[in-house]
């Protein structure tokens, strides 16, 4: 059996480690915090349960699909249930829009805001229906290692119907006027790491993720998929090592011989890095050997990072749904101090999470559970406890104007996350939140390659490479270079 180490136990290391394990390998992860998921975390104190990473459920099929691979469904492990209203949009005008989940209810919405919009909007989706079912059936299993994978004819005659080399903002301009629904349409690119301008009208494939499948929730907190993903390793045979970070190896002619960490040593036949990409590359690899150069990463454009606040209230707050969106500001204002002339923002959009209006396991009686976010350009120099704490209350005053309700005073848990904490936590690359930013010249085959050209038994996993971040991507990214480690080695 072929030694196969797995450094860091984020979704796409489990996808992986199962997915190997399963094919015969003998699988052990390598995970430098206490506990698996990477960002997928969570933490409890005070009767309070908050996730730290991700809050959205999207593209269910997507886990469906992996837990039946090995004889399991979502049941198994955590009651799904999709929320409606999805989620709530405030706007600048003070005015608010709940996103039902009946698509019809959604386009009656659109009409009494601007009549025609309805139907428009129906295309609008129909195309992006196909985008999606042509991107997930056809690109995002690729493990982009050559153009030539996307040379079937199929393929090709895909390409103008997915509208690569237009404006995801000009598409969307095609379909309303009214400023309050452009934003609510622009709102799932918001994070993929460009201003709606400079994001492809392909990656609209997210608001039919958004509108017609659906936002849901595990019961009891997006964790629980951390630990059904584990749950399935382990059935594996999957072996791991927690509180240990690689530091080192030593190497072979054009491989990795053994993996060192700063609690021992492993002999590898193979190795899957699902830790940062950049931090292995850059700073783990001898330079010699490392797949690409400290040039080559500054050039990357690199999606935004996040301004974090888990905070728990003494008492209920009427006016807050699970999801709620505070675009009450100048919406191209923040996104140009983000991805254009990065800065701390002035005015900044923010996001909130109130789990505990779905779910009374996370906060004790009473009492709500809130995750704060803003998102913010990677690497800004200047976080401290005090800029922290003025952008807190900034959000909170916006908050409680929205909502006719003081909370500020009933606060009675806080912690914070942010750049800082991204860069020590999960080493990530300028302290990103989400990857890589999804634009064209970063897309598929031009992303960092799933396998290193230098070393022969080094493979990639995870947000930075193939197909992208998000935790649907992830777990395919796991299973893709699975397929790939088998294909190259199954003689």
């Amino acid at each position: 059996m072929k030694k196969v180490i797995v450094i860091g136990s984020g979704i796409a290391g489990l996808s992986a480690s199962a997915s190997l394990a399963s094919a015969g390998y003998d699988v052990t992860v390598i995970e430098k915090n206490n506990k698996p998921g990477g960002r997928i975390n969570l933490f409890k104190d005070e009767g309070f349960v908050f996730d730290m990473g991700p809050s959205w459920y999207w593209m269910p099929e997507v886990f469906e699909d992996f837990y039946q691979r090995f004889g399991h469904t979502a049941s198994d492990f955590y009651e799904l249930k999709r929320l409606d209203p999805s989620y709530r949009v405030i706007f600048k005008d003070n005015s608010t829009l709940d996103v039902p989940a009946d698509f019809n209810a959604l386009k009656e919405i659109f009409e009494s805001y601007e009549q025609g919009s309805g139907a428009k909007l129906q295309k609008f989706i129909d195309q992006a229906a196909y985008k999606y079912q042509v991107g997930m059936n056809e690109f995002v299993w690729k493990p982009g290692k050559s153009i030539f994978e996307f040379a079937k004819l199929k393929v090709l005659k895909s390409l103008f119907r997915l509208q690569l080399f237009q404006s995801i903002s000009k598409e969307i301009n095609a379909v309303v006027k009214n400023r309050n629904l452009r934003q609510l349409l622009e709102f799932p690119v918001l994070f993929l790491g460009a201003a709606p301008q400079d994001t492809p009208a392909l990656y609209s494939l997210m608001n039919y993720a958004d509108l017609k499948l659906g936002t849901w929730y595990p019961e009891g907190g997006m964790y629980k998929i951390a630990e059904a993903f584990y749950k399935i390793a382990i059935e594996q045979g999957v072996k791991f090592q927690f509180e240990e970070e690689v530091t080192s190896f030593s190497y072979f002619t054009n491989g990795i011989k053994d993996v060192h960490t700063n609690k021992g040593s492993y002999r590898s036949d193979l190795v899957v890095a699902n830790a940062d990409y950049h931090h292995i590359d850059q700073n783990v690899l001898e330079q010699r050997h490392a797949q690409y150069d400290a040039a080559y990463w500054d050039s990357r454009k690199m999606a935004p990072s996040s301004l974090l606040f888990y905070l728990g209230i003494d008492k209920k707050l009427p006016g807050l749904l699970h999801h709620n969106l505070f675009f009450d500001a100048d919406f191209d204002r923040h996104a140009h101090e983000i991805y254009k002339d990065p800065k701390w923002p002035e005015d900044p959009l923010f996001y909130i999470c109130a789990p505990s209006v779905t779910d009374s396991a996370v906060a004790p009686e009473g009492k709500e559970n809130l995750f704060l976010l803003m998102p913010l350009a990677p690497d800004l120099e200047g976080e401290t406890e005090e800029k922290k704490e003025e952008y807190l209350k900034l959000i909170i005053e916006r908050v409680e104007k929205q909502i006719g309700v003081s909370f500020y005073d009933d606060i009675i848990y806080k912690r914070s996350f942010g750049i800082k904490d991204f860069k020590s936590t999960y080493n990530s690359f300028k302290g990103n939140a989400y990857g890589l930013a999804n634009t064209l010249m970063q897309t598929a085959v031009l992303k960092p390659s799933l396998k290193s050209k230098k070393m022969s038994n080094l493979y990639f996993a995870g947000q930075l490479t193939t197909p992208g971040p998000g935790l649907p991507p992830s777990i395919i990214s796991g299973q893709v270079v699975a397929n790939e480690i088998i294909k190259d080695f199954e003689n």
